[in-house]
């Protein structure tokens, strides 16, 4: 009598045991030979929910919630797919015990590459999150949070790894043609005005100047953004992300506040007074910024002006290098 011929079992299975404690094999058709061979540039998952441990400004950690995508390269041209569980479980606990530095990013990437079995041979990471820093008011002794959106983007290739951050910071800018155009009717109200009096105490021009005849137009202002990135040298220890975002703070001049009492008002309006700039100018401070940071070894920022007056943005962009270590 013939016998039937049983189907041999597929290595590619996973044995699991059910509730009758019968052994089972899953079938894992993942790593079947692909139809067509072909190597892949990136393969993984995006917007991937995680915890994250972020340096804060005054040197401690916080943790914040993140948006993962994660990929490696397939370039075994003879397998179906990758190991996309693994990736996924090791992300999980790849950045709950410590801050995230290029050091650990480079140890996280590595061991993408290696869970793979030796199909894959180079990984990639972009992280998103918002970094909170607590930012003192400009006059009385009020503070409150700012947030600021990040982007950092590693991978690693032939073992060199590769590190750039994205970021942006709001600031408020005050149109250098709109003060002048201002400044100008001030001053006929004020001829104007006085043109009879002779002569004028300082009190009375005081006077005039404090009152509601003493402000015949205001220059327009808005605020306006920075977004900035910045391919990283690889030889430093931390993610200069806190210091990046001073630095062009400062450079601007006029960053958008969190707590303000009139104090804090009066002193705003007198640093955009004293930083009146088109966009032009402002991305010739970004640049000037970064330029001069010696981890940088290239960046791109744009700037956006929203306008007040126009119903559509003004926008400058600049590229360059940092400084020389």
């Amino acid at each position: 009598m013939a016998r039937l011929a049983l189907p041999r079992a597929n290595p590619n299975t996973l044995a699991v045991t059910t509730t009758s404690q019968t052994p089972r094999r899953l079938p894992d058709v993942a790593f079947d030979a692909a139809a067509a061979a072909r190597t892949l540039d990136w393969v993984g998952m995006s917007n991937i929910a995680l915890p994250l441990r972020v340096a804060s400004a005054d040197g401690d950690t916080m943790t914040v919630a993140a948006s993962v995508d994660v990929s490696v390269d397939l370039k075994d041209a003879s397998a179906r797919g990758i190991h996309m569980s693994r990736m996924y479980l090791q992300l999980q606990t790849a950045f709950a015990s410590e801050t995230v530095t290029p050091a650990g990013l480079r140890r996280v990437l590595q061991t993408l590459i290696d869970n793979q079995g030796g199909i894959s041979s180079a990984a990639r990471l972009v992280v998103r999150y918002e970094q909170l820093l607590l930012r003192q008011a400009l006059a009385s002794d009020n503070a409150g949070w700012k947030r600021y959106p990040v982007e950092i983007d590693a991978s690693l290739r032939e073992g060199h790894l590769h590190l750039a951050l994205r970021f942006a910071v709001e600031y408020s800018s005050t149109c250098p043609a709109s003060a002048a155009l201002s400044r100008q009717l001030n001053a006929e109200r004020f001829a104007e005005d006085f043109a009879a009096a002779r002569p004028l105490s300082n009190a009375v021009v005081g006077e005039w100047l404090a009152s509601e005849r003493g402000l015949a137009a205001t220059p327009h202002a808005q605020r306006s953004r920075a977004d900035v990135r910045v391919e990283l040298r690889p030889a430093f220890d931390e993610l200069p992300l806190v210091a990046l975002i001073d630095a062009l703070e400062q450079a601007l001049g006029t960053p958008v506040q969190t707590a303000v009492k009139r104090e804090d008002e009066q002193a705003f309006a007198r640093l955009n007074a004293e930083n009146l700039m088109f966009c032009e100018d402002a991305a010739r401070r970004v640049a000037a910024a970064l330029s001069a940071d010696p981890r940088i070894e290239r960046f791109d920022a744009e700037v956006a002006h929203f306008e007040s007056l126009h119903a559509h943005d003004a926008v400058a962009r600049v590229s360059g290098q940092g400084a020389l270590a």
